[in-house]
């Protein structure tokens, strides 16, 4: 495995030869599409296959798996091109194996929005452990709002993905409540009605376990949404399920503010299964413009977590996402635009802007003018991925939960797979 950073006069062609891959492969793996435009600073994982076989005419990839003795789901991780696809041309050469020396097991987390494109799910799913569709919001009753989510737990089922039921404070007005969260968790009756809920539902659609993210609870609830946790655990693992919750990123005990003190990491440890650090967004849509998961920031988070919690429970969030700043910054007014990590190389070729790395960061970034505006851009490459993704190994977690599966990323997900055995 190599990481390539793009120079001035390279080509993909150019690149692939001074590597003794194809073309076909460093674009598969990267997410490129025709006609191939690089920028210059762009960052491409370059992965070597070591056995591979030709589709015949007639074959799919089934027919490949029954052949080799690689199974499909395998197959689908070593050629993201198919998008989850099992239908192949004849002639494609298909990789059964890839050059790997995992670092260990682990495992993939992600959620999506019911109206996320199935394409783009069927292609990383196949590297998934669980999904959580997004969300199912609470009535003042204690009730659960509805959720279109059949699609996404036939999709689940597909691809041998375990769903997991996301339950939030969204209100019937589209908006997330803290009141209304804090309204529920000081109350025993409320509490209940909304336990027996969140169980009638998962059990009704075949959900395989629950992940709570109750957020901006502050101080004053913290011990009530633990015991709340504690709760549901326990209903959950009686019936072979496991309870997941969300944690803000903390780096002390003492951390003030409300989207922080209502999380007790060592209570919200004891009482769950499974926890997801959400170790993005110091880069966001209303702030100035940033890395969004700066490393040194992230390993804050780490070191502090690995004090309260079992490192076993935890995963690490990463963020499958990037952000375009209008420049100059104005607090309060500026708005940056959410772009993916495969569309930000494309946008600096296309704009001629050379993409640069800040090595404190750990981060990719680069500015560029348009309309007479100048624009500045975070995002994710493989340089980025490779300073965290090898944290889990180090730090002992579960695995990687990312936020989230609604855009494509192949680098990502074929770093985890080469870097990891996933399950």
């Amino acid at each position: 495995m190599d990481i390539h950073v793009v120079k001035s006069g390279e080509t993909l062609s150019s690149i692939a030869r001074g590597y003794g891959v194809t073309p076909s492969l460093i674009a598969r793996y990267n997410g490129l599409a025709p006609p191939y435009p690089l920028a210059v600073g762009q960052a491409l994982l370059i992965l070597r296959p070591v056995a591979t076989e030709t589709a015949r005419t007639g074959d799919s990839l089934y027919d490949i798996a029954s052949r080799s003795g690689v199974g499909i789901l395998e197959l689908y991780r070593n050629n993201p091109q198919l998008g989850g696809s099992a239908a192949l041309d004849e002639g494609e050469t298909v990789v059964l194996a890839l050059e790997r020396q995992p670092l260990g097991a682990a495992q993939l987390s992600g959620y999506a929005y019911p109206f996320a494109d199935p394409d783009v799910l069927r292609a990383i799913l196949p590297y998934a452990s669980y999904l959580a569709p997004f969300t199912y919001g609470v009535t003042a009753a204690g009730g659960l709002l509805p959720l279109d989510d059949q699609a996404l737990l036939l999709l689940a089922r597909e691809y041998r993905v375990t769903p997991l039921l996301h339950l939030s404070t969204l209100t019937e007005r589209g908006a997330f409540s803290p009141e209304r969260g804090a309204a529920i968790l000081q109350s025993d009756t409320l509490r209940s009605a909304l336990a027996d809920a969140a169980l009638a539902q998962l059990s009704r659609l075949g959900y395989g376990g629950l992940d709570v993210d109750f957020e901006f609870l502050g101080a004053e609830n913290a011990a009530a949404y633990a015991e709340f946790l504690g709760l549901l655990r326990e209903r959950l693992n009686d019936a072979g399920m496991e309870l997941f919750a969300a944690l803000a990123p903390k780096t002390s005990r003492s951390q003030a503010g409300v989207l922080y003190e209502g999380h007790d990491y060592a209570a919200v440890g004891e009482n769950t299964d499974a926890v997801l650090l959400m170790t993005y967004e110091w880069g966001y849509t209303y702030g100035p413009p940033m890395a969004v998961s700066p490393l040194p920031s992230v390993k804050r988070v780490l070191d502090f977590a690995v004090t309260e919690l079992p490192p076993d429970k935890i995963f690490m969030g990463f963020s499958n996402y990037g952000y375009d700043w209008t420049l100059p910054y104005v607090r309060g007014e500026t708005r940056a635009r959410s772009i993916s990590n495969v569309y930000a190389p494309l946008l600096a070729a296309q704009v001629g802007a050379e993409i640069e790395f800040d090595e404190t960061a750990q981060a990719p970034f680069f500015r560029y003018t348009a309309e007479g505006l100048e624009h500045e851009v975070w995002f994710e490459d493989p340089r980025s991925c490779m300073a965290r993704l090898p944290l889990v190994a180090e730090y002992g977690f579960r695995g990687l939960g990312v936020w989230n599966f609604m855009r494509p990323f192949p680098a990502l997900f074929m770093l985890a797979h080469v870097l990891y055995d996933l399950g």
